[in-house]
């Protein structure tokens, strides 16, 4: 039997937290040199403390520190004590670096330009938090809490607390800066998609066809991919057939129908997106 190593190398967890500590440094870069100097905000717990900042005066760090607390214990509680160091260690980075930038000053004073550009580095500074084992914003872990409560999904909870969100920047700091905001969010949770899942997509895709054995030979032969046979039966008629299923690129997509299409035209073809690919003989390189 191989044996189970349960604890994280030292290696690896000096390369996870370095960087953790980058995606923190980005976070704040974002927040103090272009957003808060333009009156724009993010969604969830960080557009909460960007509003009371503006509103209140005290300051941004102090705030993301206090009104996080309470989830990170959450957090802590159901998802587990690396998630709570690791979120913790961010969350208090993000307040350190966050201050002595204020003193440095706006990057940029078009608000557009705050706005794209301050979306894409929040959201590749949390998005690179978020992939090793960390958060900086609790609003994900409030809706776990919540849904348990109320007949809402945690998607349509963040949805439904951002709305909220984002109406009260209205009335705070003008319809205008609110709208801007939203577009913040929007390029910012793209952004952190990319980050979290990586720029290369991959598809996962069954092919569904009597031609099972010389489509195989083709995909192997001319996409350069190996095929996994998936033993399947009928609903109709109960005749039993392979079943194709192969993980291919986003670019190898069209070639791939282009061969399934000139070898078995009926072919039932399904396309998937995959979350994350790893392990095998997969490889990201297109032939």
């Amino acid at each position: 039997m191989k044996k189970i190593h349960k604890k994280e190398s030292i290696r690896h967890f000096i390369g996870r937290y370095i960087l953790i500590s980058i995606g923190a440094a980005l976070a704040a870069v974002s927040l103090e040199l272009f957003l808060i100097p333009n009156s724009v905000i993010d969604g969830g717990i960080i557009g909460v403390s960007l509003i009371l900042n503006f509103m209140t005066g005290i300051p941004f760090g102090v705030l993301i520190l206090i009104i996080n607390l309470p989830f990170l214990f959450f957090g802590y509680k159901h998802i587990g004590k690396n998630f709570f160091i690791s979120s913790s260690y961010a969350i208090t980075l993000l307040a350190i670096i966050e201050f002595p930038l204020k003193s440095v000053g706006p990057f940029v004073t078009d608000p557009l330009l705050a706005t794209v550009f301050g979306g894409l580095i929040l959201g590749a500074g949390v998005g690179l938090v978020i992939r090793h084992g960390g958060a900086l914003d609790g609003t994900e872990i409030l809706g776990i809490l919540l849904t348990k409560k109320i007949p809402f999904s945690v998607g349509e909870f963040v949805m439904f607390f951002n709305i909220f969100i984002f109406t009260w920047a209205g009335f705070v700091l003008t319809w205008e800066k609110a709208m801007y905001s939203i577009i913040t969010y929007y390029i910012a949770s793209k952004a952190i998609d990319a980050v979290i899942q990586g720029l290369d997509e991959t598809k996962a895709v069954i092919i569904v066809s009597d031609e099972y054995e010389e489509l195989s030979t083709a995909i192997n032969e001319r996409l350069g991919r190996s095929v996994t046979k998936l033993h399947g039966k009928g609903g109709f008629n109960d005749s039993e057939k392979d079943v194709i299923y192969v993980v291919v690129t986003r670019l190898e997509i069209s070639k791939l129908k282009l061969i399934t299409h000139d070898i078995d035209p009926t072919a039932f073809v399904t396309i998937m997106n995959t979350q994350e690919t790893h392990g095998g003989k997969f490889k990201s390189a297109i032939h």
